[in-house]
């Protein structure tokens, strides 16, 4: 279980384009350049990810990608599922067969950890990365974590509970 290439760029890719959209559209050239990532590879990201509404092209000159919404509005799990990455920890692919044809004996664990991994991915918004990679440029490393808050405990958390340090 790992989540593959595809799914890594995918969100590597919508954070170039967060941190850069401010101005104008973002072109995927600049992307591939600055990430390493061929741009016909990202051409192929972008097309689901575009039709997932989670960004827009402009065309002509000056043109681009820009999000389709608000960045805290994104969750890395909505990146991963728009290009088709499945996370799933268990044989089966969740089927229930993995052991000749029967559940094996460590078939709930497997699946509570794929949920798990899929909450935290929930969690975390491309806003969230933003500005953790934001305060990283400035010496701190901080993500947050709203898997058990509530709409009134989210607030709370981004007012500065519930933080989490990141290794660096």
């Amino acid at each position: 279980m790992r989540l593959t290439t595809k799914g890594r760029f995918a969100v590597t890719a919508m954070m170039d384009l967060a941190l850069r959209e401010k101005d104008a559209p973002v072109a995927l050239a600049g992307i591939s350049e600055r990430q390493g990532i061929s741009l016909s590879y990202l051409e192929q990201l972008f097309g689901k990810l575009r039709r997932y509404s989670l960004v827009e092209s402009v065309r002509g000159p000056g043109g681009g990608y820009r999000l389709a919404r608000p960045m805290g509005d994104i969750s890395v799990a909505d990146i991963i599922h728009a290009v088709d990455e499945h996370l799933d920890a268990t044989q089966c692919g969740g089927h229930e067969n993995c052991h000749e044809d029967h559940r094996c004996m460590t078939h709930d664990l497997w699946t509570t950890l794929n949920r798990r991994m899929y909450d935290y991915l929930a969690s975390v918004s491309l806003g969230d990365l933003v500005g953790q990679h934001q305060a990283k440029q400035q010496g701190l490393a901080l993500l947050e974590d709203h898997r058990s808050a509530g709409a009134a405990g989210r607030r709370g958390a981004r007012a500065g509970k519930d933080r989490l340090p990141l290794s660096a």
